[in-house]
């Protein structure tokens, strides 16, 4: 079990578990181990690397294989990369004396002929009929023949893996951060709390579970291991029959329940029951669900337990057979009465909701004396909302400074997104400065005193992580508008997908923009070079995996921005195929190599989204010259088939200006905010001799051991609750 659930752990926080085994010579494996993990980006802390020497040499070697295994697949390099042209980016050839030579090769083979002479009297020739297109020509260790070894240089990646305590503690510790973080988990960071639930239940629990999705899974495992589930509300009963079925637990996707033991059906009934009963109001979020409550009734049975009269209620509002005012409906009424003054009075009870609809307020406001009733109420239960929800407001306040006609950007929880004019009049001056300095004096309050506040430059303009969802999984990725330094000569994309059942055809791609987001020139299948790089040819099918890669040289640029993306040609869509990812490597001129090098990756990201073309995120140079990475984390809707950059540039072009221009709150507002003893910038090299608090894109060595640490993987602890 232990061993099953290591790999989270070292994911997660980047920390191995202390290895259980007996004392000896284990400093020779150490070392190889260290080298081995080198060879990938990834290396031993010298702590840890002390601990492991004292260690049988079993007992590392032992280990040192299951952490390679984790930490080649967190960098994608648990697959074999393959490109089509063999000594790609050399020798790429000009995209039509490729395909002239495709049809010269078909023309060759007796089987394709007759079908290409056909197309040829047409004057249109299908390349995906040509057999020397779209498939490796030849094998991966044939492609390794070609190329030099990789240089090593200063610049590669070089992530550090710490010691942690005994396995058993690591896992309840990770278990603790995910159930009680206050903003909600990704899809896949989920599911391995759905793991580490199942692991957990019978240990030490979080005081609170703040996001709902997360007491849902957490539920389901307290059920099955004959503990009462924790139910406030009916959505959580809801949510809990949705986790029993496998379903989807944020609700926004509809479950096909299935049968439910008797046992279990007593369970959500009883929960349901004691919920009206302690709170009838709460019948009124029924509406929201009233099919899926529908649904859920043909599975309980409510008719047969008449001993839970309240359970019953809830199926009886879902099928209109009992009136329950909603909430909402309450204030919509007022609002359509334009009593302001009323609305205001009644959302004060639901402080979360008012924050909500604070903007809203504030325009259909027609007097100061509204105006004034708005502001004074949010300042009044400030304190009752959620760390998140303060934020959220408070960069919509930032952002609502500029006139009408701005571009409003909408994303929702899947990472769809879409652009639409701004018409919206504005919030006041004074109405706007007022809220923001009463949110941020809240904010301030809550923010624990970090004494010596430690800061790695590079993460002050990371976006604060508000929420998980729709934001890949996998290694070096951060929120959401998020800007990163970029330092390099070479840029390489990556792709990789592995098809389940039938053909599927990803397409790279790269749009180059100029400062007003217009086209310069792009990098495709249907354009394999430019002088910006090169395109290492279409793969079309991947029924062992396909790798497609982007080369460009930064210096030769033309323009302000780089796009990379991901276009869904045919096939299987990102949420459907077995595998899936993208990347990005950062290289010197000279460093040679591989076209795929695992320590020159800066980035990977799980590809997991609705639509057909993805954007992980785009590249900007600026004023001065100097690189960085926006990151974008979209999926646009795309065509059912054959989506091309040269047919989306427009709807990525606006798409982007929308994100660029729309400011995040980032850690240099936050610890902006933090009343540190002393704050430092950390210079890369030394770390003070006492403890700290650090923010940082990774934790240094040699920090005291009571210093706390805050990195990408757990910066979601800095949200106040």
């Amino acid at each position: 079990m232990v061993h099953r659930l290591e790999p989270l752990v070292i994911r997660h926080v980047h920390r191995l578990p202390t290895p259980a085994g007996p004392a000896g010579e284990g400093a020779v494996a150490a070392r190889q181990f260290d080298a081995a993990l080198m060879s990938v980006g990834f290396k031993l802390s010298a702590e840890l690397l002390t601990r492991l020497s004292g260690l049988s040499e079993h007992t590392v070697v032992d280990t040192a294989v299951r952490t390679l295994g984790t930490v080649r697949e967190m960098v994608g390099d648990h697959v074999r990369h393959n490109v089509y042209f063999i000594d790609f980016p050399a020798n790429v050839p000009d995209t039509y004396d490729f395909w002239m030579r495709c049809v010269a090769e078909a023309l060759t083979d007796d089987a394709a002929r007759p079908g290409v002479l056909e197309q040829l009297s047409e004057g249109v020739v299908n390349l995906l009929t040509l057999p020397s297109y779209g498939r490796y020509q030849h094998t991966y260790a044939e492609m390794l023949g070609h190329h030099e070894e990789l240089i090593a240089a200063a610049g590669d990646r070089l992530t550090v893996l710490h010691g942690g305590a005994e396995a058993e503690a690591e896992v309840t510790a990770l278990y603790l951060a995910l159930a009680g973080s206050t903003t909600p988990l990704g899809e896949d960071t989920l599911r391995d709390l759905e793991v580490l639930a199942e692991a957990c239940v019978d240990g030490p629990q979080p005081e609170v579970i703040p996001v709902r999705e997360n007491r849902a899974v957490i539920n389901r495992a307290r059920l099955r291991a004959g503990s009462e589930p924790l139910l406030d509300t009916v959505t959580d009963v809801l949510r809990l029959a949705c986790a029993l079925s496998g379903g989807d637990v944020t609700l926004l996707e509809p479950t096909r329940f299935r049968g439910l033991s008797r046992p279990v059906r007593r369970v959500l009934l009883a929960g349901l029951d004691s919920v009206v009963a302690a709170a009838p109001a709460k019948l009124a979020d029924v509406h929201a669900h009233r099919e899926e409550w529908k649904r859920l009734g043909e599975r309980l049975h409510p008719h047969e337990h008449p001993q839970w009269p309240h359970a019953a209620d809830v199926f009886a509002v879902a099928r209109g057979e009992k009136r329950a005012r909603s909430f909402d409906s309450l204030v919509e009424e007022l609002l359509g009465m334009h009593d302001i003054t009323g609305a205001v009075k009644l959302l004060k009870s639901a402080p979360g909701k008012l924050f909500r609809v604070l903007d809203r307020l504030l325009r259909m406001a027609l007097t100061q004396e509204e105006r004034d009733a708005v502001v004074s109420a949010a300042e009044e239960v400030v304190p009752q909302v959620a760390g998140r929800v303060v934020l959220s407001v408070r960069e919509h306040l930032h952002n609502r400074a500029g006139d009408t006609g701005e571009r409003r950007v909408f994303v929702n929880r899947l990472g769809s997104a879409w652009v639409t004019g701004d018409t919206r009049p504005p919030v006041l001056p004074a109405e706007r400065e007022r809220l923001i300095a009463a949110l941020d004096a809240e904010l301030r309050r809550r923010l624990a005193a970090p004494g010596h506040l430690l800061i790695d430059p590079d993460v002050l303009d990371v976006a604060l992580p508000l929420s998980g969802k729709a934001v890949s999984s996998g290694l070096g990725v951060l929120p959401r508008g998020s800007v990163s330094p970029v330092d390099g000569e070479l840029l390489r994309f990556f792709v990789y997908w592995k098809q389940k059942s039938r053909d599927t055809d990803y397409d790279l791609s790269a749009l180059m923009l100029d400062a007003d987001y217009q086209t310069v020139s792009w990098l495709s299948y249907t354009n394999l070079g430019e002088l910006e790089g090169e395109h290492s040819g279409d793969i079309t099918e991947a029924p062992d995996g396909a790798s497609e890669f982007i080369n460009l040289r930064l210096g030769a640029v033309r323009g302000t921005f780089v796009v990379p993306q991901v276009n869904l040609y045919s096939g299987e869509g990102f949420e459907d195929v077995e595998e899936s990812f993208f990347g990005f490597m950062l290289r010197e001129g000279e460093q040679q190599g591989r076209p795929f090098e695992a320590r020159t990756v800066r980035m990977k990201s799980e590809l997991r989204g609705p639509g057909r073309v993805a954007l992980p995120l785009a590249f900007r140079r600026g004023a001065d010259g100097r690189w960085s990475a926006k990151w974008l984390h979209l999926y646009l809707k795309g065509s059912p088939t054959a989506n091309q950059v040269e047919g989306n540039q427009v709807s990525v072009a606006t798409l982007l200006r929308g994100i660029v221009e729309r400011e995040q709150l980032t850690i240099r507002y936050l610890t902006g905010l933090m009343d540190a003893t002393t704050t430092t910038l950390w210079d890369g090299k030394t770390v003070p001799d006492g403890p700290v608090t650090y923010i940082g894109l990774q934790r240094p060595d040699g920090l005291h051991p009571d210093s706390r640490v805050v990195t990408p993987e757990n910066m979601r602890d800095l949200i106040p609750a």
